[in-house]
């Protein structure tokens, strides 16, 4: 069920995200007088297709990973006389500019709605309070000690977790100085501090920042209570049951649910006695936990899930935006994480980060299907990040993609004639082996985290 949940909310993602990219550019295609052979989604074999009024084909192919607008073009077959003035080819290189700009841009207007819808309705994540800190850690350089809220990193307010994870996200692979400002709760009195970075996670497949800086985050103890047991688990073939209370699991006491899943997956096969409570009864249940293999590493599984725990609102920021506040905001998260994806690029580049950072369709997939069982919410977001990193991709200035082609039409604009076919062809020839090479390696790095 896992296995297809996660197909599913991947080809869900991935049509709509083609989707809203191809009818970007044919919409302007239109627009600008430009016949549209086709509007397919997927490649290869067409399963299933119809015809409008004005003899646009819309497809549906084999191979859903991507799509395409085929339009009349003089370069790719003849073209009737009287239909010279609908070929693309003969537009003005603004409209062609247009045209080919409109898939990215239809993207980012993509993202900026969902952001919007999200925000309207408010947003709600944990306070950054240190809970530790490891010794000889950037952390401990900076003199930062437990029970301080982190309110700053290099002059960026971090008021939550996820304001802090994307503040340190901009340093990774880097080296020189990282500033911090830190307060102690129930204190007007704020505290600067620095250290210094050295190719700081360069080097790291899955970095983790927040780890990095060499703290843990304070969280609530959530109570080890079963929420819910899957069907046919060793969890139910044990016995356990909703609203069962931890009590021990071979002797040792489980103050918090998570104590209790580090002990189940560090104890594959193990046959585990566990003391547990129920209707104010205290039983014991012998649990064999499942084995599964997870990046590379033999882990337990039992089957239960936490029963719901309300975070204490001490420790929880919220916002709420009006309806202008939330598109303002909404368009700010848009130009903040296409920025992101590109000083990342930029790294990648440089060597500043490592290639294994790079993803494929398998690890987006589980992303998807990660988010899609974590929530509405959830894969709403995951959608909007997606189109954001699709656009910003797509408008590099690779022959063969988007930006490749507005690259070639800029240069046209300059020099008051198109670049020629040979330059062209070389540059598209280049631009395929990179696209081709990137694939590869992310395709690859996805089945190493396998």
């Amino acid at each position: 069920m896992d296995l297809i949940q996660t197909i599913l909310s991947f080809l869900v993602a991935l049509l709509i995200l083609v989707s809203i990219h191809e009818f970007g550019h044919f919409y302007v295609a239109r627009r600008c007088g430009v016949k549209v052979h086709r509007f397919s989604i997927g490649f290869g074999k067409v399963l299933w297709s119809w015809r409008d009024k004005q003899g646009t084909e819309y497809a549906f192919a084999a191979l859903p990973l991507g799509g395409y607008v085929k339009m009349l073009d003089e370069r790719e077959g003849d073209v009737a006389p009287e239909e010279r003035h609908m070929a693309f080819n003969n537009k003005s290189v603004w409209q062609r500019i247009a045209i080919v700009a409109a898939g990215p841009i239809a993207n980012f207007l993509l993202a900026i709605l969902l952001f919007w819808g999200l925000l309207l309705q408010g947003q709600r994540d944990l306070i950054p309070v240190i809970d530790t800190v490891a010794p000889d850690s950037v952390a401990a350089q900076a003199g930062l000690e437990q029970g301080q809220e982190i309110v700053e990193v290099d002059g960026i307010a971090t008021p939550t977790w996820q304001a802090l994870n994307k503040a340190l996200l901009n340093r990774l692979g880097e080296s020189g100085r990282i500033s911090f400002k830190v307060a102690y709760p129930d204190s007007h009195f704020q505290y600067e501090s620095e250290a210094h970075l050295d190719a700081w996670l360069r080097d790291a497949a899955d970095p983790d920042p927040i780890a990095g800086l060499g703290i843990t985050l304070f969280l609530p103890k959530i109570p080890p209570i079963v929420g819910e047991v899957v069907a046919a688990s060793p969890a139910e073939k044990a016995g356990l049951k909703a609203d069962d209370k931890i009590l021990q699991v071979d002797n040792l006491p489980i103050d918090d649910w998570q104590s209790w899943v580090e002990y189940v997956r560090k104890h594959p096969e193990a046959a585990l006695q566990v003391q547990l409570e129920r209707d104010a009864q205290v039983m014991e249940v012998t649990l064999i936990p499942e084995l599964l293999e997870e990046n590379g590493q033999r882990i337990g599984r039992v089957g239960v899930g936490v029963k719901p725990y309300t975070m204490p609102e001490d420790m929880i920021r919220s916002y709420s935006y009006s309806v202008a506040g939330a598109f303002v905001a909404g368009v700010n998260k848009t130009w903040e994480t296409s920025g992101f994806v590109l000083l990342s690029v930029k790294k990648l580049i440089l060597g500043e980060i490592s290639t294994k950072n790079l993803s494929g369709p398998i690890t987006i997939a589980k992303v998807a299907g990660s988010s899609a069982e974590s929530g509405l919410r959830s894969f709403i977001g995951f959608v909007a990040l997606l189109s954001v990193f699709l656009a910003v991709f797509n408008l590099l200035p690779i022959p063969v993609l988007d930006g490749g082609h507005l690259f070639y039409y800029f240069i046209e604009v300059i020099k008051g004639k198109p670049v020629s076919d040979k330059v062209q062809m070389l540059g598209y020839q280049v631009g395929l082996f990179l696209v081709i090479s990137l694939s590869v390696l992310a395709l690859y790095n996805d089945i190493m985290r396998l």
